[in-house]
């Protein structure tokens, strides 16, 4: 009986994310199954993952590429916004459904005991899945205009979306643990993932932040996902442009040898963070539930 009682794991003093790499069949299980229940019942299923963003792009390009006329300034501008849409859905939809996948888990955890990083990492590989036919739409739209990538942004490409995986871990992992005990993370998450999309340059050029910003322009370049857009745009728009419309096109100053190194240094900074406060908050969460 002594010697099975050593082998208990004290809540908290797991190895966190390491566990979930250590128990990856559960995690495996655990992305099936949320996508099982998101489509359950839908006609479409994964078929929403390419008409929601879709639908987005057209009521974006509509009223800012036509009826403001951004697209004379901005040549190929429905790559640029598509771009942008994609990898700032793949960061929304990870960060929301990561901030409420223990409280939505809670019968599961209350239950029995395993990594409960495996509930957040779970709805990233989720919003992965649906990121990455969204992807080859993007792709594949790009061939059609003379998308001609270097091997250096091809491995951009693969960068950031890493990046931006880690970055939704680490801060679902924060506002996740925290809204077990206040749910009040919900609704701040909800005001995050709606000013996310208007603090990228998404919807515009970065020089347009520029010029209102002047010499402030590099705190808008502490935010990682601005980085990460910037980044997206180098790689898939930049390269479909013809030789007469690169003239000024170009990328933020110093983005990939200072800006890309500052937001990945963040990204990791917010992981440890967020695994530190999960950890701590993590031991009363079946109480808490």
């Amino acid at each position: 009986m002594t010697g099975q009682i050593d082998q208990l794991i004290k809540p908290g003093s797991g190895r966190g994310l390491l566990d979930v790499y250590g128990d990856r069949f559960l995690l495996k299980l655990l992305v099936r199954k949320e996508i099982k229940v998101r489509y359950r019942g839908s006609v479409l299923g994964l078929m929403w993952s390419y008409v929601k963003p879709l639908v987005q792009f057209l009521i974006y390009f509509v009223a800012l590429g036509i009826f403001l006329n951004l697209q004379r300034g901005t040549p190929n501008y429905a790559i640029y916004l598509f771009a942008g849409i994609v990898l700032v859905n793949f960061f929304t939809e990870s960060l929301s459904n990561a901030t409420r996948s223990i409280v939505d888990n809670r019968d599961l955890i209350r239950k029995i005991y395993l990594p409960r990083e495996l509930f957040p990492v779970a709805t990233v590989w989720v919003s992965a899945a649906h990121f990455l036919p969204q992807l080859l739409v993007l792709i594949g739209a790009c061939l059609v205009v003379g998308w001609t990538p270097s091997i250096l942004q091809l491995a951009a490409v693969v960068l950031i979306f890493l990046m931006v995986a880690v970055l939704a871990t680490g801060l679902g992992l924060i506002f996740g643990a925290i809204n077990v005990y206040f749910r009040d993370s919900e609704n701040i998450v909800d005001m995050i993932v709606m000013v996310v999309t208007w603090a990228s340059p998404v919807l515009y050029v970065w020089s347009m932040v520029e010029r209102v910003m002047g010499p402030w322009f590099w705190i808008y370049q502490l935010n990682p996902m601005t980085v990460a857009v910037e980044v997206f745009h180098w790689a898939f728009w930049e390269p479909s442009l013809k030789s007469d419309q690169l003239v000024g096109a170009t990328m933020p100053p110093d983005l990939l040898t200072v800006w890309l190194p500052v937001a990945i240094l963040t990204t990791l900074v917010i992981l440890f963070v967020g695994q530190l406060t999960f950890r701590r908050l993590a031991i009363h969460f079946a109480q808490e539930l």
